[in-house]
């Protein structure tokens, strides 16, 4: 009697290939949902395109032009869905963008980029549109890239106003394993399978961090468009960005005293993100001619918790 071969992959085979499966299972279905989410994304705004970065921007209102910047992992509906946008758009022309990444906007890979080289390509994008010299105001990570903008190019910037703003290095764990997606190939296989969903099940608890000492806005839970945050592209700049959140802070640092632009520093005084007193009440001690407006019981989410006092301050003269 002769035994016949097994036809059975060994153990570790049938476990990588098993694997394998189930990474292009989810793969496909994170697609199919990022591609749903961005087919919900209302039609809003307009097209650029520099330095073959396809740049999303909206525009509403006339005056003096007002330029807001937004956050790491949001877009352009984050200032509308806080209200301010349409606040300023009463009284100024205010034009928000997707930064590269975000959004609607492409992020194209090969080439780190950091608040610095956004912001030299907002001021393009600035330019093209023949916008300036112009309020620019940032929220978070934003803030950053307007301080650099301000820098580099003073002759857009008519003043800034800074919101929840992170200035001077510090130790960031969290930055530090939200940059690890960025990674080439490991990264790659995370975002495309198990990160969204890692996403979708701590949204809830980051919310709360974000806007904590107060509550959740509902307008935040029923309007802002949550699943595109969780799209591996919007993850993969989210990622992109905090890697360069600390080192952005500590190249900027010794120039901030070259601001020559009225600067207005807004912040909440239960800010559990960023800490105020070591960032906007620092800056506003290193800079004579700064203005700080310290809101009692807000967080990190300062222009949804008080979206009316942010436009009140960009209109100050």
């Amino acid at each position: 009697m002769t035994l016949q071969r097994s036809t059975w992959l060994p153990r570790w085979a049938r476990a990588i290939a098993g694997s394998a499966l189930a990474g292009s299972a989810l793969a496909l279905v994170n697609g199919a949902l990022a591609r749903r989410a961005e087919s919900r994304l209302a039609e809003l705004g307009e097209y650029l395109e520099l330095d073959g970065v396809r740049l999303r921007y909206a525009v509403r209102g006339e005056g003096q032009p007002v330029v807001l910047v937004h956050g790491n992992g949001t877009l352009i509906e984050d200032w509308i869905v806080s209200g301010v946008f349409d606040d300023l758009a009463q009284t100024h022309r205010v034009i928000a963008f997707d930064r590269p990444g975000f959004g609607r906007s492409a992020r194209p890979r090969g080439e780190p980029w950091s608040p610095q080289k956004q912001a030299h390509l907002l001021a393009k994008a600035l330019t093209q549109l023949g916008i300036g010299p112009a309020i620019i105001v940032g929220h978070s990570i934003g803030t950053q890239i307007v301080v650099a903008l301000a820098l580099d190019h003073p002759q857009l910037v008519a003043r800034i106003v800074l919101v929840s703003g992170y200035y001077y290095p510090t130790r960031r764990i969290d930055a530090r394993l939200s940059s690890l997606l960025a990674v080439p190939v490991v990264g790659d296989l995370m975002r495309h399978t198990i990160s969204p969903w890692f996403s979708r099940a701590y949204t809830p608890i980051v919310s709360r961090v974000l806007f904590s000492p107060a509550k959740v806005p509902q307008r935040w839970k029923d309007r802002f468009p949550l699943e595109l945050a969780h799209r591996p592209s919007q993850i993969l700049a989210l990622s992109g960005d905090a890697g360069h959140l600390v080192a952005t802070a500590a190249a900027l640092c010794p120039r901030y005293g070259e601001l020559g632009m009225p600067v207005t520093l807004i912040t909440g005084d239960g800010d559990k993100v960023v800490t105020p007193e070591r960032h906007s009440k620092r800056l506003h001690e290193e800079l004579a001619h700064s203005r700080l407006i310290v809101l009692p019981g807000v967080g990190h989410m300062a222009h949804y918790l008080a979206p009316g006092e942010i436009a009140a301050a960009v209109r100050e003269v």
